[in-house]
């Protein structure tokens, strides 16, 4: 009798096996018997074997299908034990789950043919839904919302009555409306319920099967579906133009970071600093200096790498500036041509310099645990590590709008800026301000390093990337102005951004350096142009 039930089982397609797989008592016999079935070795009784354990309601029997699926379960025909190998190489026994030291010798893993490895798929697809694991849950009713198969309605209702998990019997919901939406004989009340469930989802997915709604419908589920695609496609426009907007709050952030080094060094000093991207290059090779340190030494702690590296790039990046200053830079300065000159040969240096040191390749930097992955608001998706680069951006920037305004450096710094001549006849020394600014802008440019490392390849040529586009924020904020700086980093980020869809990437860049190049012919100081006797003689 049990033979005879199990054949049909067999016998039955994918999708009245997931139904049975789901609402079936226990009524397949003893769930031990069915999995010694594994040890007999034929395909026969291993076919009996799924579809029993399938039905059978154990909690067990998820783990056994998906060891059979992986080849992760064996069996040994002279005791009729099957054991389940995990995945951190730990063996237990496939019917109670028990721990066991080792697998005999006379064990095997249990075969597979192609058959069977549909009735494999069958049966996972039906133990999915009842999985102990909510996201597993999930994933599965997701997979029923794009299929929607009118079959799987029974299994989608009993798994919907049992569920307690909030995502989970959402998602469950909207497999369930998407199944109604298609099914032939369903109510037009059914029907106006699963269209409002769909709607409420609103992402593309749920757009792409309101669209695939045809045939005749009654006119009130026609209007419904066609004032539901309305109503999603708005919302998704409105999204997507959130979505652009953070990705370009996200490149203005980098480029704010590259730039405000950059703003430092030519406001105050007027210097053309070509090896500006270099100062950056170095910060992002302190980080990997410090990982790889961590990695060998102090595996545990990782997670801090980042809060060693960022005061070293500092102090590393600050200093290389100083020496770069006290020997080439004050020598040339009024002189904007050869500091072009200079600062570009230099940067070639730099970059050979490093070459030889760490090689031509990109480097690896790992990505701390609080950096990795990223989180979704609405029908937008924020990475983590772009996240803390845009508070990290911001915080560097109020540190040093407060050191400009409290401190004294920053009191000999502004002065310096707004007339040279005047600050050195007020007793300041302007060399030794020329110095700590250099180092200051150089400085910032290696905790930019530090931060770019998350999110771009470390190689010698990372430097280049930034340096262009570091001189336009600089230019079309207003030289020496640090808000100007601010605004205009954001302003080109997410104008790139929003051209890029409608340009293309390249033509957008392009789109973008015209319009600053008409902007530069109405306002040659910028956004923000800095005010004092000097600046405005």
């Amino acid at each position: 009798m049990l033979t005879r039930f199990c054949r049909k089982i067999r016998a039955l397609p994918f999708a009245a096996l997931l139904i049975f797989a789901s609402v079936l008592p226990v009524m397949a016999g003893p769930f031990e018997d069915a999995v010694a079935k594994f040890a007999n070795d034929e395909f026969t009784d291993t076919d009996e074997a799924i579809a029993t354990i399938t039905t059978s309601g154990n909690p067990r029997a998820y783990a056994i299908v998906s060891a059979l699926q992986d080849g992760r379960l064996s069996a040994d025909p002279d005791t009729k034990k099957v054991y389940i190998t995990q995945s951190d190489g730990k063996n237990s026994d496939a019917s109670t789950g028990a721990p066991v030291a080792s697998i005999p010798d006379s064990a095997a893993p249990v075969r597979l043919n192609n058959r069977l490895r549909r009735t494999v798929e069958a049966a996972l697809g039906a133990l999915t839904l009842q999985s102990p694991d909510p996201a597993k849950r999930i994933q599965a009713a997701q997979s029923v919302f794009k299929a929607h198969d009118e079959a799987m309605l029974p299994a989608v209702d009993s798994a919907l009555q049992k569920e307690t998990n909030k995502s989970a019997k959402l998602a469950f919901s909207e497999a369930r409306a998407a199944i109604l939406l298609f099914k032939e004989d369903a109510t037009d009340a059914e029907k106006l319920e699963a269209i409002a469930t769909i709607k409420a989802r609103g992402d593309q997915e749920a757009l792409a099967l309101l669209v695939g709604l045809s045939g005749e419908q009654p006119p009130a589920i026609a209007r419904a579906a066609a004032n539901a695609t309305a109503s999603i496609q708005s919302n998704l426009a409105m999204w997507s133009a959130v979505q652009n907007a953070w990705y370009g709050m996200s490149l203005g952030s980098v480029l704010l970071l590259a730039a405000i080094g950059l703003a430092i060094t030519f406001g105050v000093m007027g210097v053309i600093n070509m090896a500006h991207g270099e100062m950056v290059m170095i910060g992002a090779y302190v980080t990997f200096v410090v990982q790889e340190t961590i990695r060998t030494s102090y595996p545990g702690l990782f997670d801090y790498s980042l809060l060693v590296a960022v005061p070293l790039a500092f102090i590393v990046a600050g200093a290389i500036g100083i020496v770069i200053e006290r020997s080439i830079i004050r020598f040339l300065y009024g002189r904007p041509l050869e500091t072009l000159l200079a600062t570009w040969g230099l940067s070639l240096v730099l970059q050979q310099a490093v070459r030889t040191i760490f090689g031509p390749n990109n480097r690896e930097v790992g990505n701390p645990s609080w950096m990795s992955g990223a989180f979704e608001i609405g029908q937008i998706t924020i990475t983590y590590n772009r996240l803390w680069i845009l508070c990290f951006t911001l915080a560097v920037f109020a540190l040093l709008l407060a050191m400009l305004r409290y401190t004294s450096l920053g009191l000999e710094m502004r002065a310096v800026t707004q007339n040279r001549r005047m600050a050195a006849s007020m007793g300041i020394a302007t060399s030794r301000v020329d110095a700590l600014t250099f180092g200051l802008g150089s400085g910032i440019a290696g905790i930019a390093g530090v931060a770019l490392s998350q999110i771009d390849n470390v190689s010698p040529n990372l430097g280049q990337s930034y340096i262009i586009d570091s001189f336009m924020v600089v230019v079309f904020g207003g030289v020496g102005n640090l808000w100007g700086t601010l605004v205009g980093a954001f302003t080109l980020g997410i104008a790139n951004k929003f051209m890029e869809p409608v340009a293309g990437a390249v033509l957008g860049k392009i789109a973008i350096l015209v319009l600053i190049i008409f902007f530069i012919q109405k306002r040659p100081r910028g956004l923000f142009a800095l005010k004092g006797r000097a600046v405005e003689a």
